[in-house]
């Protein structure tokens, strides 16, 4: 079942289409990323989504309604996490977060919803004493106090720290898990590659493609890197007949093959019957993000 079904999209700023007839659907329980450069389009489809901005033409359907005549019903549904927030700096932890749960018709235990976004130990702290890190947390238990069916993230993890943003990405996966569909939106490819089941990049507007992280890399065709090093008596003129010429920086070679696993066996092979250790051995795909930027940037240039 869909919890969004978005069919020709369209929405226009005077002669700039911000959204060129955009489709694509939701799966309930599911996390889909939406990713572009700046000015892609990414906020316009969202605001539409969330029932704060109008569409010129296409059908929007979001947990079985239009979100443009959802009103207070529909919005009590939704949860949202904006990229920057305002607070009432004078408020602790737990009065903000109890104040938020109260509007809703359905909402969590305030307490409760503190300690999931792991700030248990700052409830009685006013929001002014907070680091950016914990305002950001802050951010996701207000977007979670209705209890909502769908949330969206707006680059929910800007300005944490290495050991906060995979607490982050653990805590999105764990409402995934209890069945929140989640709308994301980030410039981390990383965090898309992480949490993300299916993924649509956007440019200028048009969505150029969908699919899961791994669909999307093989669909880009772009080549694996295989590396490794060579012991001092060992030279890599001695190497196996490979699908590409390796390149060759003092002991490390650097091997770009399209057929990576011929490779890496003849590779292994000569390695094991010539008895020669090949140190740091790395087999490295294409990244999302090197999907993504191959997509963009071949747009760009049709475009």
């Amino acid at each position: 079942m869909a919890t969004i079904a978005v069919d020709e999209l369209t929405r226009a700023y005077g002669p700039v289409r911000a959204v060129d007839r955009v489709s694509f659907s939701v799966g309930d329980g599911e996390i889909f990323a939406l990713l572009g450069p700046n000015g892609a389009g990414k906020t316009t489809i969202v605001e539409i989504l969330e029932g704060y901005r109008s569409r010129d033409s296409g059908t929007v359907e979001v947990l079985g309604c239009d979100p443009a005549s959802g009103g207070s019903a529909y919005r009590a549904r939704i949860g949202v996490v904006l990229q920057s927030a305002g607070f009432e700096e004078e408020f602790t932890v737990r009065e903000l977060v109890r104040l938020q749960c109260a509007l809703y018709p359905r909402r969590h235990d305030p307490d409760e919803l503190i300690d999931l976004v792991g700030l248990g130990d700052k409830r009685t702290t006013r929001v002014k004493a907070l680091s950016g890190g914990q305002r950001r947390r802050l951010d996701l238990a207000l977007g979670l106090a209705g209890a909502p069916e769908l949330l969206f993230l707006d680059e929910p993890t800007t300005g944490f720290d290495p050991a906060a943003r995979h607490h982050a990405w653990d805590l999105v996966a764990r409402l995934r898990d209890l069945g929140t569909t989640i709308l994301l939106t980030t410039h981390y490819l990383e965090e898309a590659q992480r949490l993300a089941d299916r993924v649509g990049v956007l440019r200028s507007g048009r969505l150029l493609a969908v699919g899961t992280s791994d669909e999307l890399r093989a669909g880009s065709h772009l080549p694996t890197v295989i590396s490794f090093g060579l012991p001092a008596d060992r030279s890599a003129a001695g190497l196996p007949v490979l699908s590409n010429r390796p390149e060759v920086r003092g002991s490390r070679v650097r091997l770009v093959s399209h057929d990576p696993l011929p490779d890496t066996r003849r590779l292994t092979r000569w390695a094991a019957e010539s008895g020669t250790l090949l140190s740091d051995f790395a087999v490295a795909p294409p990244t999302l993000e090197d999907a993504y930027l191959a997509l963009t940037e071949e747009s760009a240039d049709v475009r």
